[in-house]
């Protein structure tokens, strides 16, 4: 019951931060001079193509671009009505995108399932090479498995992320004959789901999560040998050693416990980095994720496109955080009942 408490506390407070972020995140994409609309107004003006102008002003106008700044986010979140009643992110109308002249939500409707799906390949990539890895080099310490892993996380914090698509776009192609660029062979694209489908995403999965996962992967091995390390070096250690304990399960048992948490930490900040540092890897390599509409959205002032992509990011931040805090929770009951001690 308990934990229960906890995690829907923390789902509120989640819904609360949202709710400042998306005010932030609006107030941020609107301050710099202009908008989509009212630079193509000033372009249409200045070569003297009138008819467009119309067509402009009427899309200003149905989407509130004409109010003030409080009343478009109002009428933008679906707290306030527009011309067209309550339809707002809260609804489920996510608004148009003028640069693409199409809902945002059909616009950007596969691309999130793909940013998901990335992602989340990627995450549990970096947790299946940094956990083994980190336990061993941290239990083996100053040895050649300590030497030979720290220089792989250095070699892979070292590069870039865009440098290693790049390579492995060639030799993956090459030597063992990976799928470029992509999600998934064009021939399945608007297709149902199938076996062959699903062969194809995940094979065509394999460099993209190499490459998105690489640097996060070898940055938390580093932070797991650190931890591990400093929880091996204290007296309880010592202790149960000196009691004849087995190496393998008091490692499990003690160290390892207290020294996870920091490594379950984490997953609050992976999901976001993964996103933002992934939209270089997307252009290079192609892939149908919302990292290259978010790029495109932010040079072009797409209004509604840029703010929604970055609330989906913001989403992914918080659900991280939230996913983290109950696994710490669970992990660890004195931050559960840490605000009850005082």
């Amino acid at each position: 019951m308990a934990i229960l408490r906890f995690a829907i506390f923390r789902f509120f407070t989640m819904l609360a931060t949202l709710l400042v972020v998306s005010v932030m995140i609006f107030i941020i994409i609107n301050l710099p001079p202009g908008d989509y609309l009212s630079n193509q107004i000033n372009e249409l003006r200045a070569t003297g193509q009138s008819n467009g102008i119309a067509k402009a002003e009427f899309l200003r106008t149905e989407y509130s671009l004409d109010q003030p700044l409080w009343k478009q986010y109002m009428i933008w979140m679906g707290f306030m009505p527009g011309p067209h009643g309550f339809l707002g992110i809260i609804q489920g109308e996510f608004g148009w995108s003028f640069e693409f002249d199409k809902p945002v939500a059909d616009l950007v409707g596969g691309a999130l399932w793909m940013t998901v799906l990335v992602n989340l390949a990627a995450v549990l990539f970096i947790y299946a090479i940094a956990l083994p890895l980190g336990v061993i080099a941290a239990a083996r310490s100053k040895t050649w498995i300590d030497y030979t892993s720290a220089f792989v996380g250095y070699l892979g914090l070292a590069t870039p992320n865009f440098l290693l698509a790049l390579i492995l776009f060639y030799y993956g192609n090459r030597y063992l004959n990976l799928p470029i660029g992509g999600l998934m062979d064009p021939k399945f694209e608007g297709e149902p789901m199938s076996f062959e489908k699903m062969k194809s995403v995940l094979i065509h999965l394999i460099i993209p999560t190499f490459v998105i996962g690489t640097s996060g992967a070898a940055a938390m091995m580093q932070r797991l040998r650190a931890n591990l390390l400093d929880e091996l070096g204290k007296p309880y250690v010592e202790t149960a050693r000196a009691k004849g304990m087995r190496e393998s399960a008091m490692l499990v048992k003690y160290p390892l416990r207290v020294a996870f948490n920091p490594f379950v930490a984490d997953i609050g900040t992976l999901l976001p980095s993964l996103v933002s540092g992934s939209v270089l890897v997307s252009v290079v390599l192609g892939l149908q994720t919302i990292g290259p509409v978010l790029l495109t959205a932010l040079k072009s002032q797409d209004l509604f496109l840029s703010a929604f992509v970055l609330m989906f990011v913001a989403l992914l931040t918080l659900i991280g955080t939230l996913v983290s805090d109950i696994l710490l929770a669970l992990l660890d009951p004195r931050i559960r009942f840490g605000g009850r001690e005082k």
